[in-house]
């Protein structure tokens, strides 16, 4: 009676032993994230020469004065490069048509301030307005303005759920949105998106003028797209 037991044993027991031995079955091979497709970059309004001055990446590159220069001595420790502004005539707005009231953002002027960050302009004085721009920011992943000023205050707001570094004055810090930030006159700033979309931010002016001043120093120089500082370097 034990025979067909102990049988039935040896065969367990072999067929464990040989589990036992055979190989580990192989890792699966490790999947790697596609970054998000983003949307296309905007194309820049203004190109090229103009009559006007200096057009760069879709700006009026204005030389500084001493008078402005001294009045950025009296904020901030940094060198004034040049001041920024749209380029182009325009006619005045009827203000007698919806078209004149409603704009969308295909009917903006587009700016591209620095790698990876443009901006939908609405300038005040072209669109029948006399104390307000808007800019609406198209700022890739990585993307930033350089480091710079504007005569008035400033707000920005973000509603999406995304992460952006910002130097603002001696203050570098991390803000998700949703967010708005209070940007005083003057005060030297720039902003890093750390998310791995496009980040559309909008900016307001309590002017009907689109103008800031770009300063000699920028504050992310030290740090990758995610706004990490690599290991060995000093900030």
């Amino acid at each position: 009676m034990l025979r067909p037991a102990l049988s039935s044993l040896t065969v367990a027991v072999t067929l464990f032993a040989i589990g036992a031995c055979a190989p580990a079955p192989a890792p699966a091979p490790a999947v790697e994230e596609t970054p998000p497709e983003l949307p296309p970059e905007p194309v820049v309004t203004y190109q090229g020469g103009d009559a006007d001055g200096r057009i760069e990446h879709g700006e009026l590159i204005v030389d500084v004065d001493e008078a402005r220069k001294s009045l950025h001595a009296q904020h901030h420790p940094h060198g004034v490069l040049e001041t920024r502004r749209v380029p182009g005539s325009f006619e005045l707005p009827a203000m007698a048509e919806v078209s004149d009231f409603a704009l969308t953002k295909d009917r903006l002027v587009v700016i591209n301030p620095g790698p990876g960050e443009y901006v939908h302009v609405m300038e005040g004085q072209r669109h029948g307005y006399q104390n307000l721009t808007i800019g609406i920011t198209y700022t890739a992943p990585g993307g930033a303005p350089p480091m710079h000023t504007h005569k008035g205050e400033e707000a920005h707001v973000l509603t999406a759920q995304q992460k952006v570094l910002y130097a603002l004055g001696d203050e570098i810090f991390e803000l998700e949105g949703p967010y708005i930030v209070n940007i005083p006159p003057m005060v030297p700033h720039s902003f890093q998106n750390l998310d791995d979309q496009v980040a559309e931010l909008v900016v307001i002016f309590p002017t009907n003028v689109w103008e800031y001043d770009v300063l000699d120093y920028f504050p992310f120089a030290d740090r990758d797209a995610a706004g990490e500082t690599p290991s060995g370097s000093t900030e």
